[in-house]
């Protein structure tokens, strides 16, 4: 034992501090690892989502000179939706919204269908003929850059979406991961969704089915840009949130956020 001390204060102090440290810095990256799941015959939508609804994520760059054209136009199209009998209220606007902070000039609607992709195809038969559907989507096209769309699911564990007043500032974090690791993403957030219901700020949990793939949006409500901040850091001081960040972090290979006003004829405010 005598020896064992001896050769341990032989070694020189600033190497014992880097053991120390390194055993620091070993203990919190052996949370970064990715958790191992077990293969399965079952797809990950099946096994994430357990509602026959489709969302709609409609993600368009208007001209920086159309604004208001632009949003004219969307709402008479959300008229017109709303206005068809056919559609039996199955095709229905959840949230519109303009972009403040991150990609500036862009809009972005979330519609819902109820009955999956057969209702999609009944919406496409009907508009793909209606002449009225036609003109606005022509008129559409003069006040844009681009425009993007994707079919997603809604994550089962999420709380449901609930339309919200007075008016708030809503931040949509988008996530691309990498292939093959949906479901550990959600084994994740299945646990890290519970420190972050106190504030009611849960609005809408993704992920993608048509058009980009392996993506993940979270829509968070706010009071305000304030209050997004005192919620956050409340979360960062609970036991377990940062441990999940830690899990989910190496699954991740871009990320950016967006923060969005609701447009005036937006049913969640």
């Amino acid at each position: 034992m005598a020896n064992s001390l001896k050769c341990f204060n032989a070694i020189p102090q600033n190497l014992r501090n880097i053991s120390t440290s390194s055993a620091k810095n070993d203990a919190w990256l052996s949370k970064i690892f990715v958790r191992k799941i077990e293969p399965t015959k079952e797809s990950h939508s099946r096994m994430l989502s357990d509602k026959e609804v489709i969302y709609a994520l409609q993600t368009h760059n208007y001209r920086a000179d159309s604004k208001k054209n632009y949003l004219n136009n969307v709402n008479n199209i959300v008229g017109w939706v709303s206005s068809q009998d056919s559609l039996n209220k199955n095709v229905q606007l959840v949230g519109s919204w303009t972009v403040n902070v991150g990609d500036q000039d862009q809009a972005i609607h979330l519609w819902k269908f109820v009955g999956g992709f057969q209702q999609i195809d009944k919406f496409n038969e009907l508009t793909d003929t209606n002449g009225d559907y036609q003109k606005l989507r022509q008129e559409e096209g003069k006040l844009i850059r681009a425009r993007h769309l994707q079919y997603l699911l809604a994550f089962s564990y999420w709380p449901q979406i609930v339309l919200r007043q007075p008016k708030n500032v809503y931040e949509i974090r988008s996530y691309a991961l990498k292939p093959g690791t949906m479901i550990e993403w959600g084994n994740n957030w299945a646990r890290a969704i519970n420190f972050r219901k106190n504030n009611d700020e849960a609005f809408a949990g993704f992920f993608s089915q048509i058009g980009r793939l392996y993506n993940v949006h979270h829509i968070w409500c706010y009071e305000n840009l304030n209050k997004r901040k005192e919620t956050r850091e409340s979360a960062w001081r609970s036991p377990g949130w940062d441990e999940c960040v830690a899990y989910t972090v190496p699954l991740i290979r871009e990320m950016h956020c967006r923060v969005m006003v609701p447009t005036e004829f937006s049913p969640t405010q």
